[in-house]
C-alpha cells in the first residue's frame, strides 16, 4: 500500500539548501556575466548576424577542444542535431530506431522525421538511461540477422540505430551498449543534448556514438538562446553534416547550385557569439553544478522515503538537472510534494511523460518498460540553475 510523505519536510530541505527568500526559484535559468554582451555587440556592430560569420566557426572549434571530438557543426537547436544525426547513419522511411521512453519528446520526434518509428526500450536504476543487459535479452529474442542487417521478427522492419540518452547529464553505460551495437550491425547515435560537461570514464560523452547531438536551449548547462551541435570522428559525416545543414549549396560566388535536398539549420552567428562566451566559463558552471549536488546530497541523505540521485560509478556529470526519487512505497506522494514546492515559490516538476504514452507514438513498438513505469511515477526535478551552487560569474 502506497503512503503519503510530508510536504513540509521536502520544503524545509529545499529551502535549506536554496536559501531562499521572497523570490520565486526557477527550475533553471542561464548565467549571462562574461563576454556575452560583448560578442553579441560585435556581432550587431559588424552586421553578421545571420548563419555566417566568425562566431559560428570559433564556436565550432570550441565544442572541439572542449569534448574531444574531432568535428562540431553547429545547428540552430538540439533536435534538428538529433533529425541530422540520424540521416547521416543512413535511417530511412519504415526503419526502427531503438530509444528509450523515458526521453524528452524531441528524441522520438527525430526519429519520425525520417519516417522511421521509434522503438522503445526501457531504462535502469543506475543512470536513467538505456538498459544494457535487458535489451540485450529483449534483442536476442525478437530480432534475427539477414544479410548482415537486424530485422524485428514480429514487424519484419529493419532496426538500424541506437539511441543513447544521457538523462539529466548522467551517462548511459555505453561499453555494454557499444558490444551490443557491434553484435546486431546497429548505428549508436549520443543524445548528449544534456550532457555536456559530462564524462564517461574519463572521456566526454559523445565521443562514442558514429554521431551525437548536443543542445543549447535557455535551460542547458550553456545556452545560445537556441542551438545545438552534432558531433562526430568522421571526416566524411563531418563534411557531409555541414553540406546538408547549409540547404546543401555548392560553393560558387554568385550562383545558387544545390544537389541534395538540404536544411536551413545553420545556427547563425548571433547565438554562436553567446556561446562563445558561455564555453569561456563552463567550468565554473559544472564546478557549481556539482557543489550544488553536494548540498542536494546531503541535505537528503536522512530524508525517508526519499532519496537524490548520484551520478553512476563510472560516470562524472554535470549534474545538469538534479532529481529526487520517492521510494517505490510514496509515488501517490507525488503531486502534493510539487504542489507545495510550487505554492512556497520552489518550482519543481515531474519527469517527462513516457514516449510510448503519447497520442502519436502509441502503436510504435516497445518492449517491457516496467522500471522506466516506475522511475516517471517517482521521480522530481528540483531547481539546478548554476548560481545556486555559489557561481555568480
Amino acid at each position: 500500500m502506497s503512503k503519503k510523505l510530508n510536504p513540509k519536510d521536502l520544503v524545509s530541505r529545499l529551502e535549506m539548501v536554496l536559501q531562499k527568500n521572497d523570490e520565486i526559484v526557477p527550475l533553471h535559468e542561464p548565467l549571462f556575466t562574461g563576454n556575452e554582451w560583448t560578442y553579441v555587440k560585435n556581432c550587431l556592430d559588424t552586421g553578421w548576424v545571420s548563419s555566417v560569420g566568425k562566431y559560428v566557426d570559433l564556436f565550432e572549434q570550441k565544442l572541439v577542444q572542449y569534448t574531444g571530438v574531432n568535428y562540431a557543426i553547429a545547428v540552430v537547436n538540439g533536435t534538428a542535431a538529433l533529425h541530422i544525426c540520424l540521416k547521416l547513419i543512413g535511417v530511412e522511411q519504415g526503419d526502427e530506431v531503438l530509444l528509450p521512453a523515458l526521453t524528452f519528446v524531441a528524441t522520438a520526434n527525430a526519429v519520425h522525421y525520417c519516417g522511421a518509428i521509434p522503438h522503445f526500450i526501457d531504462s535502469e536504476y543506475e543512470s536513467l538511461g538505456i538498459h544494457p543487459s535487458k535489451l540485450a535479452d529483449y534483442l536476442a529474442e525478437i530480432t534475427e540477422m539477414k544479410n548482415g542487417v537486424c530485422y524485428n521478427k514480429k514487424t519484419m522492419r529493419p532496426i538500424k540505430a541506437v539511441i543513447a540518452v544521457h538523462t539529466f547529464g548522467h551517462s548511459v553505460d555505453l561499453d555494454p551498449l557499444l558490444d551490443i551495437c557491434q553484435k546486431y550491425r546497429l548505428e549508436l547515435i549520443e543524445d548528449a543534448a544534456e550532457s555536456l560537461g559530462s564524462y564517461y570514464k574519463k572521456q566526454h560523452t559523445g565521443n562514442f556514438g558514429k554521431v551525437s547531438a548536443l543542445s543549447f536551449n535557455g535551460n542547458k548547462i550553456i545556452t545560445t538562446g537556441g542551438g545545438g551541435a552534432i558531433l562526430t570522428n568522421d571526416v566524411n559525416i563531418a563534411l557531409q553534416a555541414k553540406h546538408i545543414t547549409t540547404t546543401a549549396k555548392l560553393p560558387h560566388r554568385w550562383s545558387f547550385n544545390h544537389d541534395h535536398v538540404g536544411y536551413n539549420y545553420r545556427l547563425p552567428n548571433i547565438n554562436a557569439a553567446i556561446g562563445c562566451a558561455q564555453l569561456e566559463q563552463i567550468e565554473h558552471y559544472i564546478q557549481s553544478k556539482r557543489a550544488l549536488a553536494k548540498k542536494y546530497e546531503k541535505a537528503f541523505a536522512s530524508v525517508k522515503g526519499i532519496s537524490f540521485f548520484k551520478e553512476p560509478n563510472y560516470a562524472r556529470s554535470n549534474y545538469w538537472l538534479n532529481c529526487l526519487l520517492l521510494d517505490k512505497h510514496f509515488v501517490d506522494s507525488r503531486e502534493s510534494l510539487l504542489q507545495a514546492t510550487h505554492d512556497k515559490g520552489i518550482l519543481t516538476r515531474p519527469a517527462w511523460t513516457l514516449m510510448n504514452k503519447l497520442p502519436m507514438n502509441q502503436n510504435c513498438p516497445r518492449m517491457d518498460l516496467s522500471v522506466a513505469e516506475s522511475l516517471e511515477q517517482r521521480m522530481i526535478n528540483i531547481p539546478s540553475s548554476v548560481n545556486l551552487g555559489g557561481y555568480g560569474g
